[in-house]
This record gives structure tokens, C-alpha cells and sequence, in this order.
């Protein structure tokens, strides 16, 4: 960065997060609840739209999902975006009547309406927990991954700007800050300002790796090309920057983390323990519809609506721009592993250092690996597999000049260690795919754009950060402190609301340094896995709660400790299950108990919910064409890269 991208970006940053606070300084004077947590309930469609998009898109998807792309998935991770647009339609006419009409502050506050206090506590425990625990210290991580790899060898003001948890904690404290003073509203203004930049600065990074593919020598692209690939050098050097793409990357998909097929597919082979295409027709849509119809700090923007019809048209828009995304996030991740696959090796040697270390000391422990880092290190990985087989009393067939056999082997040497008590170390890998994204940053930005893409990405970090910290802030406040302490002020609420903010951005700080490790199966995965937890739970309650009105009170709380214990059974038990079939699996389980049991003693009368008066209920007829609109060219999309 020159001097002039470095001033530019510490104004841009500072002039946006000032901004933010300067807008929602009337609701933080006022110190009301309402006002605080939920803006007034006065945000237009367009804020709404933008700060849908600017709360979810952040170095979550940058990092995460370009990683993901980076590695086998390829473009199958952009269902977990274009699915998301077919959802947002959804919510926009199921979900978002019913929970404005009720008035409502957080999800959880529903269920008491429908299911009782029980189902409330429960729901508002749990999802605390997930969202500080698991989005919110990853969306810390992956914003820190960003600034470690493009900083790695920089110090300011004395701090080290390539340590993990240096990162981490600049990342906290700036998020903390404006969302501390200016609640929702705050968050909503400057989200305006970060989902255009962000939308703008992924364009920048697309166009300027696809300028770099069409310079690049093909002799040093052949190297990436996926196994099922045909292409030739010869081939390559007559390529357009965008023809050499398809071509690196087009072929039969090949499931699995050992496989390297084609990249270029949205259907996956059924045994892959990503996204298998038996998740395209159930799994994937669980967490798809928990996260954006019933997750709470998305979910915060739309209840901040003016209106029902300001916020139907809000989501419609958010959909909109999704279908946009894949093609700022995914496709780089893929451009970076074609361009500079050899920085991902080097990340990935830096991040297997000290296990190698542990290794060559004598550990006791056995050390699993990934085929890429047999691959690539074939005599070490022959020793490591050698040594873990003696640990456990086998022989080890394979030997080094068949990486996935090796790999193969050694992961059945593993897991039969781990059966007989020995514990397993941190996996070697081959690449570090979650520096994609970063690795593209420090590679291709030049002084003058920098300062922009840079400040877009640390914004929508800091965007994302603060919205989960705020939504984390009023599930405490207001389900669970005050219901604890009924009397409360407004203004002992909002007090409440700033201080826990200050204890969840703590212990995101510390959570968030340790996720890294690559047992997590990159940051992507992480979320999605974990958030499994609860969202088919969740989901079933929802959905017996909006469409079955005789449904008994008790099967709120019951369908979300059913899913958690299932969940938590099977991804022990049954680990080669997909996540998101595990996912569809605890959903139908949960239905079908749920179902049973209103059969067996429907409540005699259904549940009268509130009515909220002092919001406009009326449906947007212009977001319901759009919505159609927007479900028509996301299958057109499927159709296309199928």
C-alpha cells in the first residue's frame, strides 16, 4: 500500500463508522428498547435490502466460501447463494407477515406467543450460544485470515498485523465500537455504504484475476488444471482469459477431498461430504430457510421494517443482488488456486509447521493428512503413515508414489487409532485454501485501488460483526435478562444491550483464533456444521407454528432438545454422513415425532397470537412479481451450470 491507499483507507473506514453512529445517535439519546434494538422500526427497503446483504456477505464468504470454491467444490458452493435467493422470496411472504404482525423484538419471542416461555428460553439460549460461538468468532477469523496473509510481514504502532490473534482482536474492538453506541440503526447506515462497496471491490478482484489468467504462462497454468481435464498447452496459449478458466477447470466432478474433478458443476456426486446432490433437494434448504427466516441477526433488519411492504421489498432486493454474488466470491476463489497455488502451498507449510515439529519429536500422538499434502510431500507423508501404522500394530500397504492410497490408508490407520483410545493430531494439509481470497488481495492489488477493496472488505467484516454482536445483545436483553428482571427500564435494557455486547465480542476474540485449525474442514464448513445443532429444529417448530395450529405447546421446546441430541448421535456415530443429509435427516425425525404427537393431543383451541396495530400490514404486489422474477433466473442459472 502506498501512503495515499493507507490514509485513504483509515478515512474511508473512520468517515463510514462515524457516519453510522451519527445516523443512529437520536435512537441511542432516546435510550429506547425499540429504538435501540430495532431502529424505531423506521428502516426503508432499500436499507433493509443492503444490510441483508452486508450482514451475511463478509470474509465469511470471502474466505470461507472462496476457499471452498478454491479447493474441490469449485462452483457447487454457490448453492449456498443462489438457493438463498429462492429462499428470500419465500420468507418475504410466509415468514415475514407472521413475525411482524406479532410485534415482536427477537425469534425467540415468538415462540412464547405460540408455544410458551419454556420453548422461548430454550430457543434464546441456544441460539446465543451458537451465534457468538460459531458465526460470530468465525466472521473474527476469517476477517483476520484476510488481513494476516496480505499484512503477514507488517507492524503498526508496534502490533504485529500477521499474528491470527493481533487481527482478531483489531477486528472485535472496531465492530464493538459503533454498534456499542448506535444499535441497529447505526449498524443499518453504515451496512448501506459496505454492501455497495463490497459488491464493487468483489467486481474489481474478479476483473483484475481474470486480466492475470489471460497473462499468465500457460506452462505454469497446465499444473492447475483439474484431473478430468483434456486441455493442452497449446490450447491455453490460444485462450481467452475466460476460455482458459473453463478449461482449467471443466470436467467430470469427482467427489471428495481426494478427488480433483471438474469445478464447474452446481450437482455433486451423492458421496460427496460436501454438498452431494441428494442435499440440493432436501439439506441444503434447512439451513438456507433457518438463516434467513429465522436466524436473528438477519432477521433483526427486516423486524426494524417500516412496513410489511418496505420489508418484503427489501428481502426481494437482497435476493436479488444474492444472484450477483457467486460471481465476486466463488469464481475468484477458483482464479486463485489456478493463479497462485504456490502461495496456498506456502500457507499450508507455515500452518503444518508446528504439527511436523510435534512429529519429528516423537509425539504419541498419530497425524492424519490430506492426498494434496502426500501429493506433495510423498516421502514424509510414507513416514508419517509408516510410524502411525507401528502405533497401532498394522502394515501399511500403500507407498509414496500413490498419494490418494497413501492417504487412503493412513485415514483408516487413524480412525483405528482413535478407536483404541490414541489421540489424533492437527491434519497435515497440502494447500491452506482458506488464504485464497487473501493470497488474490496481496497478489493483485496495486497503490490507488487498494485503499477501496481493502476498506470494502474490512468493512463488510466489521458490518457482519456488528450486526451479529447487536442481535447477540437484544436475545440477551430482551429474552433473557428481561424476563429475569420485569421492572426494567427502557433505558436499563439499552445499558444491558451495550454491556453484553462488550462480553460477546470478548469471547468471540478469544474463540476465534483457534479456528484455524484444519480439523474444522475450512471456515465454510464450520458454520454450516455447527449451526446444524439447532436450524432443523428450529426450522420443524417454526413450521408447526405457522401452519398447524393445533399443535401442543409442549412441542416447542421438545423439537429443538430432539434435534440437538439426534444431530450431535449422528455426527459422532456417523460421521461419513454428510452434514447437510445429517440435516435432513434430524428435520424429517423431528416432523414426524411432532406431527405424531398432534395427532395423538391437538390442543382443543388454536393459539390466538398478538396482533401488532402500529405497523402497516399490507403485501407489496411489485416484490411479489420481482420474487417471480428472481425464482425464474435462479433456475435458469441451474440449468446453465448443471
Amino acid at each position: 500500500m502506498s501512503t495515499l491507499d493507507v490514509v485513504l483507507f483509515f478515512v474511508s473506514v473512520i468517515s463510514v463508522i462515524a457516519f453510522g453512529i451519527w445516523k443512529g445517535r437520536a435512537e441511542a439519546a432516546a435510550a429506547s428498547a425499540r429504538g435501540y434494538f430495532l431502529a424505531g422500526r423506521g428502516l426503508t427497503w432499500w436499507l433493509v435490502g443492503f444490510s441483508l446483504i452486508a450482514a451475511n456477505i463478509s470474509t465469511e464468504q470471502f474466505v470461507g466460501m472462496s476457499g471452498q470454491a478454491a479447493d474441490w467444490l469449485g462452483l457447487a458452493i454457490a448453492s449456498y447463494e443462489w438457493m438463498a435467493a429462492i429462499t428470500l422470496v419465500v420468507v418475504a411472504f410466509l415468514f415475514l407477515p407472521k413475525l411482524l404482525r406479532t410485534g415482536i423484538y427477537t425469534i425467540p419471542e415468538f415462540l412464547e406467543h405460540r408455544y410458551g416461555v419454556f420453548s422461548r428460553t430454550i430457543m434464546a439460549v441456544a441460539t446465543m450460544i451458537i451465534l457468538v460461538g460459531v458465526p460470530t468468532a468465525s466472521v473474527v477469523f476469517s476477517g483476520a485470515k484476510v488481513i494476516t496473509v496480505f499484512f503477514h510481514d507488517t507492524s503498526v504502532f508496534g502490533l504485529d498485523l500477521g499474528n491470527l490473534t493481533v487481527a482478531c482482536w483489531i477486528i472485535g474492538i472496531s465492530a464493538a465500537v459503533y454498534v456499542f453506541v448506535g444499535g441497529l440503526k447505526a449498524c443499518a447506515w453504515t451496512d448501506l455504504i459496505w454492501g455497495a462497496a463490497l459488491i464493487v471491490g468483489g467486481a474489481v478482484v474478479l476483473a483484475l484475476a481474470l486480466q492475470a489468467i489471460g497473462a499468465k504462462s500457460p506452462d505454469e497454468l497446465i499444473a492447475t488444471k483439474v484431473a478430468t481435464s483434456t486441455v493442452t498447452v497449446e490450447q491455453l496459449a490460444d485462450a481467452s482469459a475466460l476460455e482458459r478458466f473453463q478449461m482449467l477447470n471443466s470436467g467430470p466432478a469427482v467427489a471428495g477431498p481426494n478427488g480433483s474433478g471438474g469445478k464447474l458443476h452446481m450437482v455433486r456426486p451423492q458421496s460427496d461430504p460436501a454438498i452431494p446432490w441428494t442435499a440440493l433437494l432436501v439439506g441444503l434448504w434447512i439451513p438456507n430457510f433457518f438463516y434467513w427466516g429465522l436466524n436473528q441477526y438477519i432477521v433483526q433488519r427486516t423486524l426494524g421494517s417500516k412496513s410489511l411492504a418496505e420489508g418484503q421489498k427489501g428481502i426481494i432486493f437482497a435476493a436479488l443482488l444474492k444472484l450477483i454474488i457467486p460471481f465476486v466470491v466463488v469464481i475468484p476463489g477458483m482464479l486463485a488456486f489456478n493463479l497462485y497455488n504456490g502461495d496456498l502451498r506456502k500457507q499450508g507449510e507455515l500452518k503444518n509447521a508446528a504439527v511436523i515439529a510435534e512429529f519429528n519429536a516423537g509425539s504419541a500422538r498419530v497425524f492424519p493428512f490430506t492426498e494434496n499434502f502426500a501429493k506433495l510431500n510423498p516421502e514424509l507423508a510414507l513416514t508419517i503413515a509408516q510410524s502411525n501404522a507401528q502405533k497401532v500394530g498394522a502394515d501399511l500397504s500403500a507407498d509414496a508414489g500413490d498419494s490418494v492410497a497413501l492417504a487412503n490408508a493412513n485415514a483408516a490407520t487413524v480412525a483405528a487409532a482413535q478407536a483404541k483410545g490414541l489421540k489424533s493430531a492437527t491434519q497435515l494439509v497440502g494447500y491452506d485454501y482458506d488464504a485464497a481470497f487473501g493470497t488474490l488481495l496481496r497478489n493483485l492489488l496495486k497503490p490507488g485501488i487498494t485503499w477501496f477493496v481493502l476498506a470494502a472488505i474490512f468493512g463488510a467484516v466489521v458490518s457482519s460483526l456488528a450486526s451479529m454482536l447487536n442481535s447477540a445483545s437484544t436475545i440477551f436483553t430482551m429474552d433473557i435478562f428481561a424476563k429475569l428482571s420485569k421492572n426494567s427500564s427502557e433505558g436499563t435494557l439499552v445499558r444491558v444491550g451495550k454491556f453484553s455486547t462488550l462480553v460477546f465480542v470478548g469471547i468471540s476474540c478469544i474463540i476465534a483464533p483457534q479456528l484455524g485449525r484444519p480439523e474444522f474442514g475450512g471456515i465454510f464448513t464450520f458454520i454450516q456444521e455447527f449451526q446444524g445443532f439447532i436450524s432443523p429444529g428450529v426450522l420443524t417448530v417454526f413450521l408447526f407454528g405457522f401452519l398447524v395450529p393445533r399443535a401442543p405447546r409442549y412441542v416447542g421446546w421438545l423439537g429443538i432438545v430432539i434435534n440437538a441430541a439426534l444431530y450431535g448421535t449422528l455426527k459422532f456415530a456417523a460421521p461419513g454422513i454428510a452434514f447437510l443429509d445429517r440435516m435432513a435427516i434430524c428435520m424429517a425425525v423431528v416432523a414426524a415425532v411432532l406431527g405424531l404427537l398432534t395427532l395423538l393431543n391437538p390442543l382443543k383451541q388454536p393459539v390466538v397470537l398478538p396482533v401488532n396495530n402500529e405497523i402497516a400490514l399490507e403485501t407489496s404486489k411489485s416484490a411479489k412479481v420481482w420474487g417471480w422474477i428472481i425464482v425464474v433466473a435462479t433456475l435458469a442459472l441451474y440449468v446453465i451450470f448443471w
